[in-house]
């Protein structure tokens, strides 16, 4: 079995779903795991599907051909799943909206070596003021080695300079 990584993209519809999961389960293929949204209009999703080696080929063709029903798929062989050599740590951040927020906090996540294994994000209007704030659910890949009140340290003092709130914890 091929395990393979699809990236969906499509007009934001009834059917898109069922499309490609036909498609995948005509050729032996199947639906492992999956996160998919709706955002501004359109359908976005990332999935794992196990198929047949000697289904791959057609697999790969039925599902270009989707894109007769606007609907896009890349596709991409699974890798080797690392071994563990990390710890799971939950990041909730709340701030004032503004450009850059994403790019600050990934900057130093990738310079501690930190792997953004989940993130949503969104912003909301404020409850008393209405202002837009800035809101980041995170699931962190942490190296063994980087002691968690590092992590949380220099996270508080990009916080301070972002002027967010943090909130790490243990993820289970």
């Amino acid at each position: 079995m091929d395990h393979l990584v699809l990236t969906v993209i499509a007009p934001d519809k009834a059917g898109v779903v069922e499309r490609i999961a036909k498609c995948i389960a005509e050729h032996n293929g199947n639906w492992l795991e999956s996160r998919m949204a709706r955002m501004a209009g359109q359908f976005a999703g990332i999935l794992k599907v196990a198929v047949p080696a000697e289904n791959y080929d057609e697999l790969n063709e039925a599902l270009q051909a989707l894109s007769k029903h606007e609907i896009r798929v890349l596709i991409a062989k699974s890798g080797i799943e690392p071994s563990c050599t990390w710890k799971p740590i939950a990041m909730e951040l709340v701030g004032n909206d503004r450009p850059g927020i994403v790019l600050d906090i990934t900057r130093l996540l990738a310079e501690l070596g930190v792997n953004v294994e989940h993130l949503n994000t969104d912003v909301k209007p404020a409850p008393m003021s209405s202002e837009p704030l800035f809101h980041a659910d995170a699931l962190l890949a942490v190296p063994l080695t980087l002691p968690l009140d590092n992590l949380q340290r220099k996270l508080e003092a990009l916080a301070d300079d972002l002027m967010v709130e943090l909130n790490l914890r243990p993820e289970d």
